[in-house]
């Protein structure tokens, strides 16, 4: 009998480390990263769900660096945030920070990146280089420009939208990327220019982006009569100076200035008899361009008979973007409304 229960109490405790065993198996197998599951052999089943994973959309959980190394936007993925490390900060999408931003949206920047993604997904092209490969190679700070497309009606109007970011970065994902989608879902053709940073640079590269879609405009299928350009803070200097100078000014071709700017919280106070049409809006609290100032450089356009108009926030910060959820909420299609007027 004792025989008996020794051999029983010895395959209990060898079932047991049997289980241990398994157990440990498992919890081995549950830490394994995508990578590993890929390097799998080809038709293994963990490995064709690792790849279908990639094609997933994004949430406000997906790592930044995930979507900018996504290999659907090939080597432009890393451009969709900026390209100076200094100016962001955040894991995810819903933890992303921009210097001297604020109320930036999670949920819009879900849904741009998801936009960019199903687009480049079907086969759109989302980006366009503006300068050619030799002459990034003579200066390698073109590489990091471009334009990002948000396709509206064939054939409808464009706007290039510009980012701020004090001409130190350029802050697309709060300042340019939101507004071009907004215009895109109201029909028009609508480019977000990733500059390089520096006063002068950014000119000649929004110069060269308006020449660009100009001697592309039937592959883009745009109408080029009365465009927009739009911009915030740095990115509002940009328009400003281009509708007042032409893109001709800065390097580009002789072509026509736009039919309307529309600028948001800057102290920009240059003024011309030949400016266009001008839409501008900042908040009161702005500690970064003055509500005042902005409003002078509106009545002296207005007084040379130019058509404005202007808005002005109460306890609104700088860098307010589309203000969603703000006292600015609506602001946008107010400054539709104004560029379709100029299209009369």
């Amino acid at each position: 009998m004792k025989k008996a229960a020794v051999a029983v109490l010895i395959l209990c405790v060898l079932l047991c480390f049997s289980g241990c065993k398994a157990e440990s198996a498992a919890a081995d197998t549950s830490r394994e990263t995508p990578a590993d599951n890929i390097s799998q052999e080809p038709g293994d089943e963990s490995t064709v769900q690792a790849k279908s994973d990639t094609g997933s959309l994004y949430t406000t959980d997906s790592r930044i660096e995930d979507v900018m190394h996504d290999p659907v936007f090939d080597d432009y993925g890393r451009l969709i945030f900026p390209a100076d490390t200094a100016y962001w900060s955040g894991d995810t999408l819903a933890e992303l920070r921009l210097t001297w931003y604020s109320n930036i949206d999670p949920d819009m920047t879900v849904e741009i990146v998801n936009y960019l993604k199903e687009h480049a997904q079907a086969g759109d092209t989302v980006f366009y280089d503006i300068y050619t490969d030799e002459e990034k190679a003579g200066d390698p700070d073109k590489e990091d420009t471009g334009l990002f497309f948000f396709r509206g009606e064939p054939g409808a109007k464009f706007s290039v939208c510009n980012a701020g970011g004090a001409f130190a970065y350029v802050g697309a994902m709060q300042d340019s990327f939101p507004h071009a989608l907004e215009l895109s879902k109201r029909g028009y053709n609508a480019f977000a220019l990733i500059y390089r940073p520096g006063a002068q640079t950014a000119c000649e590269d929004l110069a060269r982006a308006i020449s660009f879609i100009f001697e592309n405009a039937e592959e883009l299928e745009v109408d080029t009569d009365c465009y927009s350009l739009w911009g915030g803070s740095a990115g509002a200097r940009m328009a400003a100076w281009l509708g007042s100078y032409g893109p001709a000014a800065f390097g580009g071709d002789d072509l026509p200035q736009p039919g309307a700017v529309v600028m948001q919280y800057t102290g920009h106070s240059n003024t011309t008899r030949s400016d266009p049409p001008t839409f501008a809006c900042v908040g009161e609290s702005d500690g970064i361009a003055g509500w005042q100032t902005m409003q002078r450089r509106i009545d002296a356009l207005s007084a040379m008979g130019i058509p404005t108009e202007f808005h002005h926030y109460p306890g609104l910060g700088h860098g307010f973007g589309l203000g969603t959820g703000t006292a600015a909420e609506g602001w946008l299609d107010q400054a539709v409304a104004f560029w379709e007027a100029q299209m009369q």
